[in-house]
């Protein structure tokens, strides 16, 4: 603000003073400097009582975890054992053990039981001279019984404790008893190592739950989802089906080329490769219709073929570059008739693989039953949006509406 040197002096001190005054009444007050709180001596600990709380366990790398491990496999080959061992004879799966042995009562051996089995080693409990482990093969899981009286006074006990990870493949050789808590449990009386396992399986309680790496990382996923394997299983059962209902119809297989000159029976964008000997560009299948209609013409009146597609598009859990497609044809049928065989296969295979027509996928029941709807993709759009496509004038006008 600059000052009036025409003003009175006097006047213009006394604004001056009422805005300082101003200044200091909106100011807070200043604060306190907090005084230094005195730090509590803590009384000293008794002695002999530990402190609650577990301590947590020091992070492994998976680098010292592969020295650790690959460490125990040379102890095993320094002992004379090889720690990737060729065979082992299994007179048992553990599912059929269980189904066997579900007589014997809680806290009893089974007589005369001598079983050899083998597995992945999928947790383990040890306490002194007893120890238990789950072992897992690709049918279920038993519990194996530890005792060091029952496999030695030497050596092997402590280095199947302590050289036996969680994730390795082993052989074991014993009885069958029933804990007091109800286990059925093979009574460990030798075991090998099959197979060292190098690196850990995934944290038991956490799961393997990035869905990346159980895409990428199929076998990994297989081991600590057993879910994964029955899916699987069911897949195998379902190309199986499809291959008897088809050939007991009449159906022949045949495979056709999936390196092609040209493309066709689809839109699809296709991977490009170059065959060096006839230096020209080939193309891998998009679809495999052409072949299998060459196929009708040439006299095969019922053809098919399971085979793999691949198209250079979007990747996706739900559309994948690489795929398997079913695609049949029938002389002197209409597609009433590929309804109805396309109808009766679904049900069949579905009774045949789930143990019936009715299913759940992802939260939804499906029935699967004969006697399915059948409506035309025109009368679907048109109770779905009101429009009715066969009206329209052309493509023009139908897009438009769309």
């Amino acid at each position: 603000m600059k000052a009036d040197p025409d003003a009175d002096k006097d006047a213009v001190a006394a604004e001056v003073k009422k805005l300082l005054d101003l200044k200091a009444e909106l100011e807070p007050p200043a604060a306190k400097k907090a005084e230094p709180k005195k730090e509590k001596k803590k009384a000293p600990a008794p002695q002999g009582k530990k402190k609650k709380g577990k301590e947590p366990e020091p992070t492994v790398s998976p680098r010292e975890e592969r020295a650790v491990r690959l460490g125990k496999a040379d102890k095993f080959r320094a002992k004379g054992a090889n720690p990737y061992e060729y065979t082992w004879e299994v007179t048992h799966s553990t599912t059929e053990l269980q189904k066997e042995h579900e007589g014997v009562a809680n806290g009893e051996l089974a007589e005369g039981a001598a079983v050899s089995i083998a597995g992945r080693v999928m947790a383990k409990r040890v306490f002194g001279k007893l120890a238990f482990y789950t072992l897992a093969d690709q049918s279920g899981t038993i519990q194996l019984y530890l005792e060091k009286a029952a496999i030695g006074e030497g050596e092997e006990f402590e280095d199947l404790k302590a050289l036996v990870d969680v994730g390795d493949i082993i052989g074991v050789k014993g009885g069958i008893k029933r804990t007091d808590k109800g286990e059925l449990s093979v009574t460990v009386s030798d075991y090998a190592m099959l197979t060292k396992s190098i690196l850990p399986l995934p944290d038991k309680f956490k799961g393997l739950t990035d869905v990346n790496i159980r895409y990428r990382r199929r076998y990994l996923d297989m081991i600590v989802n057993p879910s994964v394997r029955e899916t699987f299983k069911k897949r195998a059962l379902i190309t199986q089906g499809i291959r008897s209902y088809l050939t007991d119809r009449g159906f022949l297989e045949i495979e056709t080329p999936v390196l092609c000159p040209e493309l066709g029976g689809a839109e699809a964008k296709p991977f490009v490769t170059h065959h060096n000997a006839l230096d020209m560009e080939l193309n891998m299948r998009i679809a495999t219709e052409l072949h299998l209609k060459r196929l009708v013409v040439g006299g095969v009146e019922r053809v098919f073929e399971m085979g793999r597609i691949f198209r250079n598009e979007g990747v996706s859990t739900r559309h994948n570059p690489e795929f398997t497609s079913v695609e049949l044809y029938q002389a002197y049928a209409d597609y009433d008739d590929m309804m109805n065989l396309t109808e009766e296969l679904i049900a069949g295979l579905a009774d045949q693989v789930c143990g019936g027509t009715k299913i759940v996928y992802q939260g939804v029941d499906i029935d699967l039953s004969p006697g399915w709807r059948r409506v035309s993709m025109n009368d679907l759009v048109k109770d779905k949006t009101g429009v009715d496509l066969y009206a329209m004038r052309g493509d023009l006008e139908a897009a438009k509406e769309a």
